[in-house]
């Protein structure tokens, strides 16, 4: 993966930059997890890490279940109102860490520039 600039990587995705990205994509985060590939501003990924907070908060695997962590019941919207995803508790864990860990590596990379400028 040369031709990106990595950002964040876990078990579950991968968060990166395209170098010559289309003037469409400009200041876009591609994430990718699962079968899906999301285009979000530095905006719209709070926005996600917003959702994913609330899901953790107001969704609870059924206590007596058996398959709790690997069923896929807590519904996570995702910053565009058409889409939501089906994720299981290991999954929202997982999906929280890519997104805060992308953005923590954003804001750092931010800082590094100001303090390289000054």
């Amino acid at each position: 993966m040369t031709d990106v600039n990595l950002l964040y990587v876990n078990s579950f995705g991968i968060a990166f930059e395209w170098p010559t990205a289309p003037s469409y994509t400009t200041k876009k985060i591609q994430l990718v997890f699962r079968d899906t590939g999301l285009m979000l501003s530095k905006e719209e990924l709070w926005q996600f890490l917003k959702n994913i907070q609330h899901a953790k908060r107001s969704s609870s695997p059924c206590a007596d279940c058996s398959a709790k962590h690997s069923c896929r019941a807590l519904l996570v919207d995702s910053p565009f109102t058409q889409v939501s995803f089906a994720m299981n508790v290991e999954e929202l864990k997982a999906m929280n860490d890519l997104v805060k860990g992308t953005l923590f590596h954003l804001d750092l990379e931010n800082l590094l520039d100001d303090i390289l400028r000054n």
